[in-house]
């Protein structure tokens, strides 16, 4: 028995996330994620290794941009196969595609300009790694699935999805591979999330599996408890309207913006900080909301119990979504402390940034980070302490308060990510850590063969591999 894993992302990095698997002339590729980092973004531009349209079927673990943003560049390039995923990680990927799609072409446009009023001659033509159009041409090949069932992938290839706890939807799969009369079960962890999350379940466990892909985002250290994050989060906001100013709040429109605003409304609710204005300044994230709202099956019972108790998260006192451009701009305007949560989460693009530059050099602002800033990020120079930075072309000086909360994170832990691998009773014959940098994949690979004395591999970016 012959298969191959291919590893094109999320290896010695967080984004990118791309794993190609080959056995007995079946491509299964699972996840096909947008690079972040600026420095690794040239990567989006790759020609992908194998043809796309020798590819068979993608398996999307959800959907995030670092998981499903490069779906449509894989269907222009030709492929012609079938996307399986939950119901609810396709209508949101159909929405973070198409938003993608959006700001590609906006931020081609505006670089034109740019480089024109400057004088500049870019090294090679501007344009947007795909369009709208091309995002709107992936949305008839999905094929979605229910949490636990068995769909057949190509011949010999069967996966099922399972609970997550990352986002609305997300899943881990468990792909079973039969050739020659033997069989192989490969488990895809995606990105574990923290039992006792708001909102959604927590994440499934499994007593089996030959080989495991398991992520290690945060796998070199130890999240706060939830009680510390709303503590943190009522100190910041407390702190900021005392001061005059705003809290603004880089946030990812899927689940992290839901989450900010389950945390905001139990504050308000417990009185822990007083009613003000809450902006939610992402039409993406506005969008995505609307899914979180049609699929409460999914719910776990403390959200269900809001929900049917009329205190949702999504529609608290104060609370106002601003779609149109025009609406956004308006915040500004406001006197007294406003909340503005906006995308994206790690300030690489989206209206995030025109808020930045109207708050970043005031002392009295917070800027607020909630979520993991990738290498390379404008995200990861704030909270790094530069004292300078440049957004949409313009230099400022970091002068608000920059405030961290980990414990919002959405990705298991070092020892919530050893206590989901615990449950597999018989030692896997290969555990592949990936999604994390170098430092915090080592670090979490010398920790599982610590303590469970496993055959563990940090696999190198395009690294094949053959397992039997």
């Amino acid at each position: 028995m012959r298969i191959k894993l291919n590893f094109l992302g999320a290896a010695g990095n967080v984004t990118g996330s791309r794993h190609l698997l080959e056995a007995d002339g079946v491509k299964v590729l699972i996840d096909c994620g947008l690079y972040q980092e600026r420095d690794l973004q040239d990567r989006n531009w790759d020609e992908f290794p194998v043809p796309p349209s020798s590819i068979d079927a993608v398996l999307l673990t959800h959907a995030h941009l670092d998981h499903c943003g490069l779906i449509p560049k894989l269907v222009k390039e030709g492929f012609k196969g079938r996307i399986y995923c939950t119901g609810a990680t396709a209508e949101i990927a159909k929405i973070v595609m198409l938003d993608a799609g959006h700001i590609m072409e906006e931020d081609a446009i505006y670089k034109k300009k740019r480089h024109k009023r400057e004088g500049r001659i870019p090294p090679r033509p501007v344009k947007a790694l795909y369009t709208v159009e091309d995002a709107q041409a992936c949305e008839q090949m999905f094929s979605t699935v229910d949490y636990e069932q068995r769909v057949r992938v190509a011949d010999g290839m069967e996966a099922s999805f399972h609970e997550a706890g990352h986002i609305l939807g997300s899943s881990m799969i468990k792909l079973k591979v039969r050739i020659d009369g033997e069989s192989r079960t490969i488990l895809f962890s995606g990105d574990i999330g923290r039992d006792g999350k708001p909102i959604l379940n927590d994440p499934a466990d499994f007593d089996h599996a030959d080989y495991v892909l398991i992520e290690s985002t945060y796998g070199d250290r130890i999240h706060q408890s939830v009680d510390d994050v709303k503590a943190k989060l009522a100190e910041a906001i407390n702190m900021t309207i005392k001061a005059g100013g705003n809290v603004v709040i880089p946030s990812f429109s899927v689940e992290r913006s839901q989450e900010v605003l389950y945390y905001l409304n139990e504050l308000q609710l417990e009185k822990k900080i007083p009613h003000v204005m809450a902006f939610l300044d992402s039409p993406m994230a506005i969008r995505v909301t609307q899914v979180f709202k049609d699929h409460p099956e999914i719910f776990d019972k403390e959200m269900t119990a809001l929900v049917d108790n009329h205190e949702s998260p999504f529609d608290f006192q104060g609370l106002k979504m601003t779609r149109s451009t025009r609406e956004s701009k308006a915040i500004n305007t406001i006197r007294g402390t406003v909340i503005i949560i906006a995308g994206s989460g790690m300030c690489t693009g989206g209206r995030v940034k025109h808020h930045l530059i109207n708050n970043i050099s005031r002392p009295e602002s917070t800027i607020l980070f909630v979520g993991y800033q990738a290498v390379g990020t404008l995200g990861r120079h704030i909270v790094e302490g530069a004292e300078k930075i440049r957004i949409l072309g313009q230099t400022r000086r970091v002068k608000a308060k920059i405030v961290r909360v980990h414990g919002f994170s959405a990705h298991a832990d070092k020892n919530e990510l050893l206590q989901w691998l615990s449950a597999i009773e018989k030692a896997p014959r290969r555990v592949f850590v990936i999604h994390g940098e170098k430092e915090a994949a080592d670090s979490f690979a010398d920790y599982v063969r610590d303590k469970k004395g496993w055959n563990v591999t940090v696999p190198a970016y395009r690294e094949e591999i053959i397992i039997d």
